[in-house]
């Protein structure tokens, strides 16, 4: 049975290597080895638990294995501007309705419901599962920006 639940500090080396992992799988079609490289080395436990410290940071947890993370925070310390991030479901679980259930557990967050406008600083790869969700392009922008990422956006 997979549980949702809010991220405790001895799941950052687990958090890390999830999103490692998918990193490596599920955007590689998108993005060079070098970016990939970046990325992974960038988001150590460390990193996890800096970003669990600013927002509400979330697992899904099939018995004891994490096998998806997300988070949502604040926009740039705004009350009515919220922000989704670091959105990731094990290749193994991708197309079973996880990345769905995970949205799900992130927009019943206060950071969520208190929002007029949630904004997804999405990898070119997430687009399209966002766009399923509701999400919409910021600005009408569907290109890359020079984090290599595309802004997209819901309001309340």
């Amino acid at each position: 049975m997979i549980k949702s639940r809010r991220f405790q500090v001895n799941d950052a080396t687990a958090v890390s290597q999830l999103i490692a992992r998918t990193l490596q799988i599920s955007n590689r079609a998108d993005y060079s080895q070098v970016y990939l490289d970046q990325e992974k080395a960038l988001m150590t436990p460390t990193w996890c638990l800096q970003k669990a410290k600013m927002t509400h940071f979330y697992v899904l947890v099939d018995q004891d294995q994490i096998i998806a993370t997300g988070a949502i925070g604040s926009y740039w310390g705004r009350l009515d501007e919220s922000s989704l991030f670091d959105i990731f479901v094990d290749p193994d679980y991708q197309g079973q309705g996880l990345g769905r259930r995970l949205i799900q557990t992130l927009e019943r967050d206060l950071y969520f419901t208190r929002a007029r406008r949630i904004e997804i600083p999405a990898s070119v790869t997430g687009v399209p599962f966002y766009l399923k969700m509701g999400y919409q392009y910021k600005d009408g922008i569907t290109t890359p920006d020079a984090e290599h990422l595309i802004r997209l956006e819901k309001f309340n």
